[in-house]
């Protein structure tokens, strides 16, 4: 099948052709014509699986038809809000919307918290089409009576599996009872359980389902390694695996804010170029660093699983596991980061002895082993590790614990607004 069976105009068709898009993906394919047939629609998809093409297509076409029966004339109202958790990934949509709309009259724009105010709302206040965006800026917005949501025609959820998981809940079902009754909802989610499927039976009218390359299965196109460290080797075997030059391009993924701080300053010193990103990082830093790892101009990003949400590479290479996740579906959500629309990729994960455990779990989820690199000049052994080692040890446990209960106070007095 290719986009031209799917019914598109043929503004959106030379878009697509634009960016050498020929055949749909198999999300995309089922996706597309339900929506354009005003279907809710309630969707299983892992990342990379063109998930964002899927809603952002036939919303463009949906809103194009509008617009050409009954033109906005100066302000533009609100037909299309996309909500979704993170502020990388809201700017990744509304950059895939401009690539898929230039050829048309929609406007769109993007708006998410961290920064000022003031250029969002002079785009808001010009009019836009699609308004993609984070959560808190929205409801702020609306507070303020900048936006206004009673327009809205098409409602997306993306990510509400990290939406629930970043402590979002309560806004959202705010979000839902401030939208039109009338009004087709989509739903997007790398996983389905039960508090999902219950939200999603909330907002939705007799959904079709769609189940795509459950979260897990991994990418067939990456090839996935594990070495075998110690806890006081990891740095060093991360050093001599970043010697290979075909490694231009690197992923590292860090538990914490401040391990992957510690990472990138320690790349620095071994004169690789390197940026961390994480949720401490003002905006602006992110967005620089994110540029200058997609420019060429840092070879690696080093990311924690939150931040890592919405990094669209095209034909991005290599991912590092450098800490273990310690929830399987994590390390399918790592690794879709690489290996995405069909390109190769390689996933590369470095477990010391406490998380051998978590990769045992994640062969059992994935129902696949993956490849032992034995000869590496660092292997793990079975000797106990020293007073400093554990003192490390424990050190960066006490630091995980004070900032898990940092986050939980953050996501409560969101919660509470």
């Amino acid at each position: 099948m290719k986009f031209e069976d799917l019914g598109l105009i043929e503004p959106i068709l030379k878009a697509l052709r634009d960016k050498d898009y020929v055949k749909p993906t198999k999300i995309q394919e089922k996706a597309i014509p339900l929506v354009l047939n005003r279907k809710d629609v309630m969707g299983c998809a892992q990342t990379g699986t063109g998930k964002t093409a899927a809603f952002a297509i036939p919303i463009i076409q949906l809103i194009q038809k509008i617009e050409m029966r009954k033109p906005s004339k100066g302000y533009a109202p609100i037909r299309s809000l996309i909500v979704t958790p993170t502020r990388e990934l809201a700017i990744q949509i509304d950059e895939n919307i401009a690539a898929y709309s230039k050829h048309t009259d929609i406007r769109h724009t993007v708006i998410f918290g961290g920064v000022k105010q003031h250029s969002q709302v002079q785009k808001l206040k010009r009019g836009v089409h699609i308004l993609t965006a984070t959560p808190g800026r929205l409801l702020d917005l609306v507070s303020q009576g900048i936006i206004s949501l009673d327009k809205v025609k098409l409602f997306v959820l993306d990510e509400a599996d990290r939406m629930l998981d970043m402590g979002f809940i309560h806004d959202v079902k705010r979000i839902i009872k401030m939208l039109p009754k009338e009004r087709q909802s989509l739903f997007f989610s790398a996983t389905m359980p039960d508090s999902i499927v219950s939200l999603a039976n909330s907002m939705l009218v007799n959904p079709t389902k769609i189940e795509v390359a459950p979260v897990s299965s991994a990418a067939e196109t990456v090839q996935q390694f594990v070495y075998y460290t110690n806890k006081s080797s990891k740095r060093s075997l991360l050093l001599n695996i970043l010697k290979n030059p075909e490694m231009d391009q690197v992923l590292v993924f860090c538990r914490t804010k401040h391990g992957s701080d510690k990472i990138t300053k320690f790349l620095k010193q071994k004169d690789i170029s390197a940026a961390a990103i994480h949720g401490d990082k003002a905006q602006n830093q992110r967005q620089k660093s994110l540029k200058n790892f997609k420019d060429g101009r840092i070879r690696v990003l080093v990311a924690t699983d939150i931040a890592a949400r919405g990094i669209d590479i095209d034909k991005l290479g290599f991912v590092i596991n450098f800490e273990i996740p310690n929830e399987s579906e994590t390390y399918v959500h790592r690794i879709g980061r690489s290996g995405r629309a069909g390109e190769s990729g390689v996933a590369i994960s470095i477990s010391e002895p406490e998380e051998n455990a978590y990769i045992r779990a994640i062969e059992v989820l994935i129902k696949k082993k993956l490849q032992v690199v034995k000869d590496h000049p660092f292997p793990q052994t079975d000797k106990p590790m020293t007073a400093a080692e554990k003192k490390e040890a424990n050190k960066e446990k006490q630091r995980r614990k004070q900032e898990f209960f940092a986050n939980r106070k953050k996501n409560k007095k969101r919660q509470g607004r």
